[in-house]
């Protein structure tokens, strides 16, 4: 039998007690006389006051209800207080707040219909399988997270792979074009942002003219991230026979739960031969085009071979999803049999609100805390949640060489002065920070010790970790690290690394920036 803890249920309680008092003290403040407007819905006297007593035990009831919920919810405790602070200091915007992005029961039943669904659309069988035993030598030192992999996110090795990096929009846009090109049954499109400017005009021009010659194409684009595609983008790629939609549309995208559930996941695959996956969305300025941002700096990989056979599923089981139709393809066209194509060694690992483990964070966690020589990190948004943040201080304090690599031109604020609250205590453990002043740097990429990298979706903060669909290709190859590390330290060329002892010396007004943004860190 669990024994029973009062001093728990103690502190509970009045904790409760006191938010209860607090709402209806705050509601009661208010005066009529104070909102002219108000006067001509009272015709008798005292009615104000018996109204508003009866609201703010009703909206107190419901805060402290919301404050009991969040209790028993077993949050991460940084979670629990963030909430819960929101609810003291301002109850009304976090009741609203919580009852749109804040409810963990819309993500449970999602992991419940998501994830069934996953292992009904094409789930893992033997014919994917490959064996660790043809592992090169120095990748068998990292057989460990290979199998941390498999068991948390149920994604192979592929040992039948040739890749090629490709380091911005320069070189990735002309790939795609050319795959798409080259298309003979299918093409399938995953992505966040899909934007109607130049760019995604010379994409739509180019599916349609494949759609017109009896390539079938599907595009999944994010309800939230695409919601300023226009419909008449939309009609004309219909209206050639091209399928399309919408990952969780949402309408008023502050006032709605769907905004925590995004498909953050950038996925072409083309005849289930060649795929691409990575960081960057379809718009102008992943070109560079936008001159508030100037030089775009992001990474992605061409993959042929076996790996896209698990790019392929990924797209399958989120086409399911949002459709809920079959495909007529046969088994066989959609995962056609590889040809030899290369020795490259490829995990896929994808995870999200589906997943029962957040299965990236995790991988990743164990990359940083198993590097025994070096460790290279590139993310545009670094948010870590206490593991990571252990992990690359534990590395760093081990002697360890930890570089990480951040913009210095942020396109979110209060998600750069979230990342500047965790430079000291990284800087005092030996992690060197840089700023990217080239442009901004969007690259999601890690490399470990020289033999280990990933490329892939998934920023180093907590919303890729929990809240979004992400997907990382994880390389056991030195060849390809030692490729993404050369592109890491031409980076470096563009950086300023931030000095501790200055950075201790920064304004008061930056430390209450980086305090305020740190308190709300587990809810960006």
């Amino acid at each position: 039998m669990q024994r029973f803890k009062p001093l728990k249920f103690i502190i509970i309680f009045l904790f409760i007690l006191l938010l209860f008092v607090t709402e209806v003290y705050l509601i009661n403040r208010i005066d009529p006389a104070s909102v002219p407007s108000l006067a001509r819905y009272i015709p008798f006297p005292g009615m104000w006051e018996v109204t508003l007593n009866i609201f703010s035990v009703i909206f107190a009831s419901l805060v402290v209800f919301t404050a009991v919920v969040i209790f028993l919810e077993r949050r991460d405790p940084a979670k629990t207080v963030a909430w819960l602070l929101i609810l003291i200091f301002l109850p009304v915007m976090g009741f609203i707040l919580y009852l749109t992005i804040g409810r963990q029961f819309r993500k449970r039943r999602m992991v419940r219909k998501k994830a069934a669904l996953n292992n009904y659309i094409y789930p893992l069988d033997e014919s994917f399988s490959e064996h660790e035993s043809g592992l090169p030598h120095l990748t068998r030192s990292k057989e460990r997270l290979i199998r941390l992999i498999l068991s948390n996110a149920n994604f192979p090795i592929t040992l039948n792979n040739s890749l090629r990096v490709l380091t911005d929009g320069q070189e990735i846009f002309p790939a795609f074009m050319e795959a798409i090109k080259e298309a003979k049954k299918h093409i399938h499109l995953e992505t966040y942002i899909l934007r109607d400017d130049q760019i995604g005009n010379e994409i739509k021009d180019l599916l349609i003219a494949k759609a017109k010659e009896g390539v079938k194409v599907r595009i999944i684009y994010d309800g939230l991230g695409s919601r300023k595609l226009g419909k008449k983008y939309l009609q004309e790629l219909n209206q050639a026979g091209i399928e399309t939609e919408p990952f969780f549309p949402v309408k008023l995208p502050f006032l709605h739960s769907k905004i925590n559930y995004r498909n953050h996941r950038k996925i072409l695959v083309v005849d289930g031969t060649t795929a691409f996956v990575g960081g960057i969305n379809i718009g102008d300025e992943y070109l560079g085009r936008d001159p508030k941002i100037g030089y775009w700096r992001d990474t992605h990989l061409e993959l042929r071979g076996n790996a896209v056979y698990f790019l392929q599923r990924i797209f399958l089981q989120d086409w399911y999803f949002v459709t809920r139709q079959a495909l007529e393809e046969e088994f066989s066209g959609l995962f056609p049999v590889k040809e030899p194509c290369g020795n490259k060694v490829v995990q896929i690992t994808a995870s999200g609100p589906d997943t029962e483990w957040e299965a990236i964070m995790q991988v990743f966690y164990y990359a940083m805390a198993t590097a025994e020589k070096s460790l290279y990190v590139t993310s545009p948004y670094f948010v870590p949640n206490e593991s990571i943040l252990t992990a690359l201080k534990t590395a760093a304090l081990s002697g360890v060489d930890v570089k990480l690599i951040l913009p210095a031109k942020p396109d979110h604020k209060i998600v750069f002065w979230a990342s500047m609250s965790y430079m000291e205590e990284l800087l005092e453990t030996g992690v060197e920070v840089y700023l990217y002043h080239k442009g901004f740097i969007h690259a999601k990429t890690m490399m470990i010790d020289g033999i280990v990298s990933t490329v892939g979706s998934a920023n180093m903060d907590q919303r890729s970790f929990e809240l979004n669909f992400e997907v990382n290709a994880f390389i056991y190859d030195e060849e390809t690290t030692q490729r993404l590390e050369k592109d890491f330290f031409e980076d470096l060329k563009h950086c300023q690394q931030i000095d501790l002892e200055t950075f201790k010396e920064r304004p008061l007004t930056n430390r209450f920036l980086e305090s305020g943004a740190r308190l709300l860190s587990p809810l960006l």
